[in-house]
């Protein structure tokens, strides 16, 4: 019996060793480069708490080597973000992905050629634009993975804060542009440079439709509140002056202001990055 007894005590001992002297696994940094998509997710209290976490909170819950550093600017244009590279704070890290596009597209700025993204033709295009961010995080770290999402479709949006910050959805063109071409030139950005791109633009479970419930509007005939569906809600007045605010809790779905993401919608972006990240 006090054989038996050391033996046992001699096997958690060797455990205990091991435990103790163990390798932690790697810790892995990923910089998430964006808009007010990526910047939500460490403020949740600007959607006045409709969403609880955003994509990379819930990223790095399923990728437990994996840290996140938030890059993501509010409002910002993959044209400023080239503008002000040099002075945001990039770091060297493991993994980049570069989540921009929707505020080009609605501040009109041109989308350019491809020829702008493969000459390197500067700042004054989109193309260009992510050339010089790309280029950016090649020379902090040659070796990092570098993964393109483009942007989401989006309905109309109105700012929970102020409504006189509102917009158009992607249903038609802006200057001329949709928004779909935008999706369509970081695609081809991505295969030219053998990135992976997470195409959201054409995902299934983020088509228009499927963004809000309802809008809720006056009905120009009577004058009373009605709530319209995609896509009757187009073309409906609306006053943001003397309105209500027409994306009530109610009207919530895969996003919770026709542009920003929901728990929902941000769930369905974690879901596609993880499966990506999970292979680097």
């Amino acid at each position: 019996m006090a054989a038996t007894h050391l033996f046992r005590k001699g096997i958690v001992f060797t455990a205990l060793v091991f435990l103790a002297g163990a390798t932690p696994p790697p810790s892995r940094t990923w910089v998430a480069i964006g808009d007010s998509i990526t910047y939500l997710n460490d403020h949740t209290d600007e959607t006045d708490h409709r969403i609880t976490k955003g994509y990379m909170t819930r990223v790095v819950e399923k990728v437990p080597d994996l840290h996140y550093v938030n890059q993501g600017h509010n409002g910002w244009t993959a044209g400023r973000i080239a503008r002000q590279i040099d002075s945001l704070g990039l770091i060297n890290a493991e993994i980049y992905s570069i989540f921009l596009g929707t505020n080009d597209w609605w501040s009109g700025r041109p989308l350019g050629r491809f020829a702008d993204y493969a000459r390197k033709t500067g700042n004054s295009t989109v193309y260009g634009s992510f050339r010089i961010i790309i280029d950016k995080l090649r020379s902090l770290n040659p070796k990092a993975r570098i993964l393109l999402i483009t942007p989401m479709q989006r309905v109309d949006f109105v700012y929970l804060f102020n409504l006189q910050n509102n917009a158009y959805g992607s249903y038609k063109p802006k200057n001329g542009q949709t928004l779909e071409s935008f999706a369509v030139a970081i695609d081809s950005i991505g295969r030219y440079e053998h990135l992976d791109v997470l195409d959201l633009y054409h995902t299934r479970s983020l088509e228009m439709k499927k963004l809000v419930k309802y809008k809720r509007l006056k009905d120009p005939q009577t004058g009373a509140y009605r709530d319209y569906p995609y896509p009757q809600f187009i073309g409906v007045p609306f006053d943001p002056k003397t309105d209500a605010y027409p994306y009530p809790i109610g009207s919530i779905a895969k996003t919770y202001d026709g542009l920003h993401p929901s728990d929902e919608g941000y769930a369905i972006i974690s879901r596609k990055l993880v499966k990506i990240l999970k292979r680097y």
